[in-house]
Parts: C-alpha cells; structure tokens; sequence
C-alpha cells in the first residue's frame, strides 16, 4: 500500500508563459496533486489542459520565459527554490521522466549501451565497468531480450514497444523516488500498452517507485492508476479514487471524457463527444472554464468559478452539479 509521506506535494501551482506581446498568460492555474510512496496517480485531460507543463515544471523545463509558482516539495525539498544546478542534479536522479515517443527521446546516433552508461557514469560517477553491468542489469529489468547484445544496438533496431522500455531502463537508473510518465503508450498498439502498463505496476510493487502517469486514455487509468485527478483549462476539475473518479464521476467534464470512450458492449453504438474545444491559452472563459461545453450548465455557471470542494473524505469535484443525478432525473422522466 502506499505510504502516508508523499513523495511529490504540489500545492497552489501557478504556471505563467509569455503571450505574443509579452504579457504573461496563466497556463496553470493553483493546482494541488500528491503522489504518495509507492502510489501510481493519474493526471487526465485533453491536450492543453496543463498536464504535461505540470510536469515540466517539476523538471525545471519550462518554455523560455515561463514562470512558476507555488510549492513542488520533492521527498520534503521545494523545487521552485532550488538553484539551477540543483535542478539539474533533480532531474534524471531523484525525478525521472518517460516521454510520449521513444525515438524523440532516444538519441538516434548513440547505442543503447552508450545512453545508459552516460547516464549512470555522469549521475552515479561509475566506472565503465561497473555501468555496464548496471546496464545489462536495467534491461533485465525491463525484460529485454540477450540484454549485452542489446547495448551495442540502436534505437532504429528495436520495435516501439522495446524502445518504450529502454527509455523506461534509463528513466530508472539512478533509483528515482517518482517517475514521470508522459502518455507512455499512446504510439503503442493495444497488446504492447498492455505490456508497458503492467511493467510500470511491477517496478511499483517490486521496487516501492512512485509514478506520476499522464494521458488523456482513460482506459489507461482505469488500468494502472491508485487515484485520479482531471485537468480542464490549467486547473484540477476532479480527484479521488480511481473506481470513485471513474464509476461515479462528480464532474460534467470526467462525464464527458468517460461518455467518448467506446464500450466494451456497446456494439456499434455511436460515441458521444464532447462538443468544442478546449480553450486556448489566455481565452478561457468567465466561471467555470467548462461550461460553453458543459450539457448541464446554468447562467451562473458563467458568472462564478467553482473551487474544488470535498464530496466525501477522499473525492473532490468543482461543480455543483452532480451529472449522475442529472442523468438519473432524465431516465425518470416520463
């Protein structure tokens, strides 16, 4: 089970990146997440709604001119007060990231083996020797066939989902305390998802890693992830359980998200999306960000922001109307 200490507490988390004339534009907007020892958190969304800066920011990544602000406590230490150099050293040691595609985060030109041993040789200060062993012993891991063949191959030489995994080896090379795991399988076919997500459930149980996992695959969360929380427009909309957040969501736009998937009995039913679009940056709108979108909205949707308030002890919603119950209302009528 996971710990009581998080590992990642991000608190009041305001993100702020420089428009076309140079006024700063909020493209995160007070957000709150924890991800305890041990625990997968999922962070949910369409694109643009702020996941995926989330993350950069912890990494100290930021487009030019982005600012952050608020807290981003790591094992205790607040990244948003560490030096430059101390970044650096974060990244890639204590915090580790898996991006979206591997052959964008692999360097074409370099072997495996002389990826990972750069790795472990600048962070860990290990001789040749001693990194390649650990290498051979990360792939192993990772379960990569003949892994001492393997160093002297190329990323061009593996399929997506081997490729997926190395990029998952180096990640993990220098013990991270979290993974950050940006839509790790969205280039990957159905079967081999499968694989990359229960790999990243066995380095939880076996190896106690905490992971932060963000996608807009809600079949993915259901998967993989302890708890919850959907991003709409730079803020959490929704957090809580998995089952909670996904069998009985508290908000219109984890509805929506959840009403776009095709069922597994559904035939061929159509798929229900939800008109629009998300709003750009610096465009959202007056209220809640979601109502021009939002089947239930009121007038004063448009007039007043909702905060995130407690539903029970452990679920969250910012809406205060509950989409089940107007579901329910609209079956009963006669």
């Amino acid at each position: 089970m996971p710990g009581a200490e998080p590992v990642l507490a991000i608190r009041d988390l305001v993100v702020e990146l420089p428009g076309p004339d140079g006024s700063p534009l909020r493209a995160i907007d007070g957000v709150d997440l924890t991800v305890g020892r041990g625990e997968i958190v999922g962070l949910a969304g369409e694109s643009g709604s702020g996941k995926t800066m989330t993350a950069l920011a912890l990494l100290g990544l930021l487009p030019q001119g982005g600012t952050a602000a608020g807290q981003m406590l790591v094992e205790g230490d607040d990244v948003l007060k560490m030096t430059p150099r101390q970044v650096r050293d974060l990244r890639g040691n204590r915090v580790a990231m898996v991006f979206q595609d591997p052959m964008t985060s692999l360097h074409p030109m370099l072997s495996v083996g002389k990826q990972l041993t750069e790795h472990l040789r600048h962070h860990k200060k290990l001789d040749k020797r001693a990194a390649n062993a650990r290498a051979v012993e990360l792939l192993t891991t990772v379960r990569i066939p003949d892994p001492e063949r393997a160093l002297g191959r190329y990323p061009h030489q593996f399929s997506g989902g081997m490729r997926q995994r190395i990029a998952i080896a180096i990640a993990l090379a220098c013990d991270p305390a979290l993974l950050l795991a940006d839509e790790p399988t969205t280039a990957l076919d159905v079967t081999v998802q499968a694989g990359i997500l229960r790999l990243l459930d066995r380095l939880r149980r076996e190896n106690g890693l905490s992971v932060l996992i963000i996608t807009h695959d809600l079949g993915v969360m259901s998967a993989l992830a302890d708890r919850v929380s959907v991003m709409y427009a730079g803020r959490i909309v929704e957090s809580g359980p998995r089952a909670d957040v996904l069998r009985e969501p508290r908000h219109p736009y984890t509805r929506g998200l959840l009403d776009a998937l095709p069922h597994p009995d559904g035939g061929n039913a159509a798929l229900v999306p939800i008109v629009g679009s998300p709003p750009k940056l610096g465009q959202a709108p007056s209220g809640c960000a979601f109502h021009p979108r939002c089947p239930h909205a009121v007038a004063a949707c448009a007039e007043e922001r909702p905060n995130l308030l407690a539903l029970t002890p452990t679920h969250a919603g910012a809406c205060p109307i509950d989409p089940l119950a107007v579901t329910a209302s609209k079956v009963g009528t006669p």
